[in-house]
């Protein structure tokens, strides 16, 4: 069985916390990764994208992701026109910062290169204003956000408990319970984003060309084919096969060999 990553905003409220408890021991636990990175990209600028790979695969061997890593190691993919793993490494950037600029727009001119050119189906514009909104700042952001806003807050609140005069003491009440206030909308929106995010499981196909069957056996008929690069939500799996849908509601079966889990 497939084990589900941890939960996003968790993972980076833990790191918060660290990052104020113990600074000196986490800088030296991500040292080794952080110089593999530099490598990578002292590489890739002197248009060496294969050594740049190469440095960017062992941060990613040695357990380490961050949004730069994962980007970065598309691009030199993206340069090597390697293109499902140059949109393999994008999609997993943009699951770290969804509403990243830089990511989508290298998304889509990788999207480009690719045979497919499906539509996705039409969403209904609060759907999508909606998702623009709850995207708006990474997991990461919003769980830094949401530390400080608590510790700001009840100091504040602890603040108007110790106050005597009356200005102060309302202004440290209120101020305490806005601040509060935000760091709760920003715990409800980042549990939103990371259940939208990890809610759906997803995959890059790799296979030049993948026929997508009626059932999970490759005698079974062949519905239409789908090529290396074009996304697939996946729905089940079965025996070394997947239920894949497409973004315009298309759905078959495609061997789980084809493609590489976002």
């Amino acid at each position: 069985m497939r084990s589900r990553p941890m939960h996003k905003y968790l993972k980076y409220t833990l790191y918060a916390w660290l990052l104020l408890l113990a600074m000196p021991l986490l800088s030296s636990a991500n040292e080794q990764p952080e110089a593999l990175l530099k490598k990578g990209n002292s590489a890739y600028a002197k248009e060496q994208y294969k050594e740049a790979l190469a440095a960017y695969q062992q941060a990613l061997d040695a357990g380490y992701e961050s949004v730069a890593l994962y980007f970065n190691t598309a691009n030199a993919y993206y340069k090597l026109a390697e293109m499902p793993a140059a949109i393999l490494n994008y999609e997993k950037a943009a699951k770290l910062a969804p509403g990243d600029e830089d990511i989508q727009l290298n998304l889509k001119l990788a999207n480009l290169k690719i045979t497919d050119r499906i539509e996705d189906v039409p969403e209904f514009f609060l759907t999508t204003w909606w998702k623009s909104f709850i995207f708006s700042f990474s997991a990461k952001t919003l769980a830094v956000f949401n530390v400080t806003s608590f510790i700001v807050g009840f100091v504040l609140l602890i603040a108007y408990l110790f106050l005597t005069a009356v200005g102060p003491k309302k202004l440290a009440f209120y101020a305490g319970i806005i601040v509060l206030s935000l760091g709760l909308i920003s715990f409800i929106v980042v549990n939103v984003q990371s259940g939208y995010l990890n809610g759906k499981s997803q995959a890059i196909v790799f296979r030049g060309a993948a026929d997508v069957k009626s059932g999970p056996d490759a005698k079974q008929k062949t519905l239409f084919v789908i090529h290396a690069g074009t996304k697939v939500s996946i729905k089940a799996n079965n025996n070394g096969w997947i239920n894949v849908v497409l973004s315009n509601g298309n759905s078959g079966w495609i061997a789980a060999s084809d493609v590489k889990e976002i």
